[in-house]
């Protein structure tokens, strides 16, 4: 196994128009293979953003064009891809999946979660409740594809450190968090909720989000960025579309769970 992964998260301001979406995207991957990245991560529902009353032009099937789009990339590339997420029908009473698939280098779904924390909060007298169109998920899901063990989760799910948890008990080496944080919570919580993730579970963190107005009242905080098991951060995209990369030491990964074995110190108190 390689010791060094060379990893991209891709940041993107999606609208309500799907094949502009899936295109854009597609260059900022390719854009990012070129850079030498294997691994890439887009963000939270990249395919499609707009108003409420809209929403159900971004959902799609497992097959849909967003997603075929992701699997052709990641062949054609040589890159295993975190597809964000994508809505995906078959919820109870018309709820979609909020789903991010983990995609090999082949083109082969590795991994897919559905989220499990939905997003029903009040931002500053804005409302949002996820759960009236997303159907929550029940599992964790973690996936081998270009030299990481990759644990999945979507956005909200940073908040609930329980979660991940259960991602490095089931042996991750990196967290992906394709996401959509507004610019309220995310200039307060984003990079310190990253970075706590980072060390407390000894992983790399890797963090696409979407970024700027959407024509919608919640604007997206952006700030993607790669943070290691120190809780450093080594790449961020600051503002505007574009990704960036780093190299992950995995080696130093694995000194860093030796020297300081915080993860084989756990104790549940009764």
């Amino acid at each position: 196994m390689a010791e060094r992964v060379r990893a991209a998260v891709v940041q993107v301001l999606a609208g309500d128009d799907a094949p502009r979406n899936i295109a854009r995207a597609g260059e900022l991957v390719q854009a990012a293979a070129v850079a030498g990245a294997g691994v890439i991560v887009l963000p939270e529902r990249w395919n499609w953003w707009g108003p409420a009353d809209r929403r159900r032009e971004g959902v799609e099937a497992l097959d849909g064009p967003a997603l075929t789009a992701a699997r052709g990339w990641a062949r054609e590339l040589g890159v295993a891809l975190v597809a964000g997420s994508v809505l995906i029908g078959g919820g109870r009473d018309g709820r979609a999946y909020n789903t991010s698939v983990l995609i090999a280098p082949d083109g082969r779904d590795v991994a897919l979660y559905r989220k499990v924390h939905l997003f029903d909060v009040t931002v500053e007298g804005h409302e949002f409740r996820e759960s009236d169109f997303v159907e929550p998920g029940e599992a964790l899901a973690v996936g081998e594809a270009g030299g990481l063990r990759i644990g999945l989760s979507v956005c909200y799910d940073l908040r609930f450190p329980e979660l991940y948890r259960g991602l490095v008990d089931a042996r991750a080496t990196a967290l992906a968090v394709p996401a959509y944080f507004t610019e309220r919570t995310g200039e307060a919580h984003w990079e310190p909720l990253l970075r706590a993730r980072a060390i407390e579970d000894q992983c790399f963190v890797l963090a696409a989000g979407q970024c700027g107005r959407h024509g919608t009242p919640d604007a997206a905080w952006g700030h993607s960025m790669i943070v290691d098991p120190w809780g450093r951060v080594l790449a961020e995209v600051a503002a505007g579309e574009g990704f960036a990369a780093a190299d992950l030491d995995l080696a130093e990964q694995r000194r860093i769970r030796a020297s300081l074995p915080a993860l084989r110190h756990r104790r549940l108190p009764t």
